[in-house]
C-alpha cells in the first residue's frame, strides 16, 4: 500500500515521503496514529506542490542571506569598553555584545549563537568574527574594540 508520511517515522522515512508499506502496517499503525495518509493522486499532487513552494521559499531566504552577507563583509562594528592598565578590558567582549552593536549601528538582527569568535576579546584592537546567516552562507565582520571616553 502506498502512503504519504505526515510526520517523520523512524525506519520508514521523513515527512512528505511517498513510501510503499504493507497493508497491515498502514492500517494498524500509520493511519490510526495520523502518521500517514493514503497516497491518492490528489494527495500526491498536493504534497508535490507543498514541496515546490517550500523549495522556492528556501531559495528566496538563501538569496536574501547572501545579499546580507555581502553587506556585512563591508561593515565595521565599533564597541566602546572600559579598560584598565595596559588597555586590558574589564571582562571580555562576547558575541552578545557584538550582536547588540550590530543591531544598534546597522539595525541588523543576528542571533548571538550565530556569531563565532576565534579568540576571546580581552584587549583593545581590531578583530574579525564569523557571522552565520544561513546554511553554507556566512560573512566575516570586522569588530573594533575602543577605549570608552570617561
Amino acid at each position: 500500500m502506498k502512503v504519504i508520511l505526515l510526520k517523520d517515522v523512524k525506519g520508514s522515512g521523513k515527512q512528505g515521503d511517498v513510501i510503499n508499506v504493507s497493508d497491515g502496517y498502514a492500517r494498524n499503525f500509520l493511519l490510526p496514529k495520523n502518521l500517514a495518509k493514503a497516497a491518492t493522486n490528489t494527495a500526491v499532487n498536493e504534497i508535490n506542490k507543498q514541496k515546490e513552494s517550500l523549495r522556492i521559499k528556501e531559495e528566496e531566504q538563501k538569496a536574501k542571506a547572501e545579499k546580507l552577507a555581502s553587506g556585512i563583509e563591508e561593515m565595521t562594528v565599533t564597541i566602546y569598553v572600559k579598560t584598565g592598565e595596559g588597555d586590558r578590558l574589564f571582562g571580555s567582549v562576547s558575541t552578545s555584545d557584538i550582536a547588540q552593536a550590530l543591531k544598534k549601528e546597522y539595525d541588523i538582527e543576528v542571533d548571538k549563537k550565530k556569531i563565532t569568535l576565534t579568540d576571546h576579546i580581552k584587549l583593545i584592537g581590531e578583530y574579525e568574527c564569523k557571522v552565520k546567516l544561513y546554511a553554507n552562507v556566512s560573512a566575516n565582520l570586522k569588530v573594533i574594540i575602543a577605549k570608552k571616553n570617561k
